[in-house]
């Protein structure tokens, strides 16, 4: 209602209307001013938030047009942004016995009632609205009313709403963009792709539908059908920036890496540089294990978002896998340094040094690893396994027996537990552990043999593994006959 964009048809200034205006309030004008120019002088005062004299302007034009609807919308306006909502009301009530079918009246008499916390009352207000009026008007009423439902909460509505608006208008840019997300919050996803597989149907160059249509299919794990929709965009519309992005992600699920890479490289062609842009790019050529290009992208991400502690540990991922140890350890220590309570970054400069023959600091960051995530068996898993390793062993059980007070037993322990009586020289007992583990979980195996692969030289170990598996493959047949 309050536009910046004043026309001056009569060519007066501003300063002209206040001058005019003041010989109005008083009493020595000649001539009675016009509804328009009352009007712009209300406007003046509200927008220079003088809210007393944009008031008594009102009160002034009224005495002069007593039956004008825009004057009192307009103080009901000046009313509502002031927080007196029955005024406010009072005000509109007034001005819809001149004009009953105004539609800024009932937007503004939804906002009061959504101030006053009244959803379920504007929600009624503007489902009866939405029957009076036609075409654009009954849009943004309807348009509004989903707003209304979103802080009901009432989310179903919310969607059937923005759905009737797209049936009055298919091209309808706000209404297609908000039901996107709503599709996928309410779990609606097959029904949105029948609505937007219907509208590419009646229009097949509406861009956004098909957006929304491969958005549904991407959603509901369909990636080769949300591509295809997502090519149907970007044909209508070559700088869709958002297709380009999800059909990147489609691709990245497929493990298509190389076609999800073109769909970045054209997303930065049209878009502003973003960190995640660069940094999927990164991911892309670490799959395909050309791990100096990932961290090229990680590293341009990273100068992009240089608090961002996740990049840097992936950095020191790429490290890893090329066994560069030490710089591995520098990447995660700058990711350790941005977040100094995370215990996976702990455990990685803790593999590392492990790997490098530094037990000792890897032992410490191990420690603070099992301080930060007490209840995290993994935690618990590297630090007992690197006491083994550096042949710490009755400190490795004293850990084993904390561990189990904070994750209960698992047979991840059991394993460790074996290992160590075997290298104790206490073979029995080293024997009865490994048995309970295997019946726990003979999958997890490979925890013991990795340790120390000479235990499988025992006739004794193998032995005993072997009758697991047997029945292991038993119990796997039975189960298939079964079903």
């Amino acid at each position: 209602m309050f536009d910046d964009d004043f026309l001056d048809d009569d060519e007066r200034s501003m300063e002209e209307l206040l001058a005019r205006y003041e010989e109005v309030k008083e009493g020595a004008a000649v001539n009675i001013m016009e509804e328009d120019d009352f009007e712009r002088i209300i406007e003046y005062y509200f927008q220079n938030n003088n809210e007393e004299q944009a008031l008594l302007a009102c009160d002034i034009a009224r005495t002069y047009y007593p039956f004008s609807g825009n004057v009192l919308l307009l103080k009901a306006e000046i009313l509502t942004q002031a927080q007196k909502y029955g005024q406010a009301l009072k005000a509109l009530d007034e001005m819809e016995q001149y004009d009953n079918n105004n539609l800024d009246a009932t937007l503004l008499r939804s906002d009061i009632l959504l101030g006053q916390f009244k959803y379920d009352q504007a929600a009624v207000l503007l489902e009866q609205k939405s029957k009076e009026f036609e075409g654009k008007e009954k849009i943004e009423v309807l348009l509004e009313l989903s707003d209304v439902y979103d802080e009901c909460e009432e989310f179903d509505a919310v969607f059937d709403t923005l759905k009737r608006v797209v049936k009055i208008d298919r091209r309808n840019e706000e209404a297609l963009q908000k039901i996107c997300f709503w599709a996928e919050f309410t779990e609606r996803l097959e029904e949105s792709v029948a609505m937007h597989t219907e509208i590419t149907e009646m229009d097949p160059y509406n861009a956004l539908a098909w957006f929304n249509l491969g958005a549904a299919y991407q959603g509901l794990k369909l990636y080769e059908r949300a591509i295809d929709a997502y090519e149907y965009c970007v044909v209508i519309d070559d700088k869709f920036e958002f297709a380009y992005r999800n059909m990147a992600d489609a691709y990245m699920r497929l493990k298509w890496y190389e076609k999800a890479l073109e769909a970045l490289e054209r997303h930065l062609e049209i878009a502003k540089p973003e960190d995640v842009i660069f940094e999927a790019m990164g991911y892309c050529w670490e799959r395909q294990k050309d791990y100096k290009r990932a961290r090229d992208y990680y590293r341009q991400a990273s100068q992009l978002s240089p608090q961002d502690d996740g990049i840097f540990y992936k950095i020191g991922e790429t490290y890893s896998r090329e066994r560069q140890w030490e710089k591995a350890v520098k990447a995660y220590s700058v990711a350790l340094h941005l977040d100094k309570d995370n215990a996976a970054y702990c455990m990685a400069i803790g593999n590392c040094l492990m790997e490098m023959d530094v037990k000792s600091e890897a032992l410490v960051c191990y420690l603070n690893a099992v301080r930060l995530k007490p209840g995290n068996k993994t935690t618990w898993v590297a630090l007992i396994r690197g006491l083994i390793m550096a042949k710490y062993y009755d400190e490795a059980l004293t850990q084993l027996e904390v561990a189990r007070e904070h994750c209960g037993d698992k047979a991840d322990f059991r394993y460790f537990q074996s290992a160590i009586l075997l290298e104790q020289g206490k073979a029995k007992e080293a024997m009865l552990q490994l048995e309970r583990a295997l019946k726990m979980s003979p999958g997890k195996l490979k925890l013991f043999t990795e340790l120390n692969p000479e235990y499988m030289l025992r006739s004794s170990i193998t032995d005993l593994i072997g009758k697991y598996k047997k029945i292991t493959t038993k119990e796997q047949k039975a189960k298939r006959k079964e079903q």
